[in-house]
């Protein structure tokens, strides 16, 4: 975990939910999501964008979402609103500030800025959406960019976009684009969150683009529907078998070590230091999900 992290929290699941909804807003506070993504961007219309700010502030400030981790999503760099958003936001103390297309290490610093200079609270991050070819080359240097950046976002639709590809299963055209991302967020000791699936009734899809992000080392996705809220959950929380296993790995290890071994077998798999860190992280998730499930 990086710095802007330091308490390990799941991100299974991540909602956007449109402020401009109230019934939405109200909505959200009964879904087992472990994040909220209180938008003020792409889905509210520009003459409902005031509005909009106002009910997310309201909603942060509420603490009537639980255990829920809840952000705003301001409008971007360089449009009529994000000045204001940014520092309502600020003001209000949400767990993070989402922005969209974030493009360089100099725009972190300087949203970083904009938010201490609005009274942001220590406790209130930063999520930088990537979403444009620059963004991926750049997205190491973006990660590491400021402490207070704890997340990078994959805004998939938007690269899709700005590439010039075609949706398919599988994401062939993008697959270079999120295997850097996940990279540039690991090398930053950031969280890294997968897109969205945009076919809300393609159960058996969204399943197989889950797993896919969750085999590449995503640490959850973004979601644009309710119903896609449990089976990210499922997906990302590591199994029964993985937590055994991981359980049994540091006792084979722990156990070498007291007879003066440097490595262990389990199973006949050979045991090292790096497959103990990972069974670790394994047990520290499924903890940190017992804890939210309570």
């Amino acid at each position: 975990m990086g710095s802007a992290d330091a308490t390990f929290r799941p991100r299974r699941s991540v909602l956007y939910m449109p402020s401009s909804n109230e019934r939405a807003l109200e909505k959200a506070k009964s879904l087992p999501v472990d994040a909220l993504i209180l938008d003020l961007e792409d889905a509210v219309a520009p003459d409902a964008k005031d509005a909009a700010r106002e009910n997310a502030c309201a909603a942060a400030r509420s603490g009537e979402y639980g255990r829920r981790e809840v952000t705003i999503r301001v409008n971007g760099l360089g449009s009529q609103w994000h000045e204001a958003d940014l520092a309502a936001a600020a003001a209000t103390g949400p767990d993070a500030v989402v922005v969209p297309k974030v493009g360089s290490a100099d725009e972190v610093r300087g949203l970083v800025a904009a938010l201490e200079a609005a009274g942001a609270p220590d406790h209130t991050r930063l999520w930088a959406m990537v979403e444009t070819p620059a963004a991926i080359l750049h997205a190491a240097e973006i990660a590491s960019a400021s402490d207070r950046l704890a997340v990078l976002v994959l805004g998939t639709n938007d690269l899709y976009k700005e590439l010039g590809a075609t949706f398919a299963p599988g994401r062939a055209a993008v697959m270079t684009s999120l295997q850097l991302a996940v990279l540039g967020a690991r090398s930053a000791g950031v969280a890294v969150l997968d897109g969205v699936f945009n076919d809300v009734k393609d159960a058996e899809g969204f399943l197989a683009e889950a797993r896919q992000g969750r085999e590449m080392g995503f640490d959850g996705k973004t979601l644009i529907h309710p119903g896609q809220v449990e089976p990210a959950n499922a997906v990302f929380a590591p199994s029964t078998e993985q937590v055994d296993d991981a359980r049994a790995v540091i006792e084979a290890f722990e156990q070498a070590q007291a007879e003066g071994r440097g490595v262990a077998t389990l199973n006949g798999r050979l045991i090292e230091n790096l497959h103990v860190d990972t069974a670790r992280k394994v047990l520290a998730t499924a903890d940190a999900i017992a804890t939210l499930d309570a």
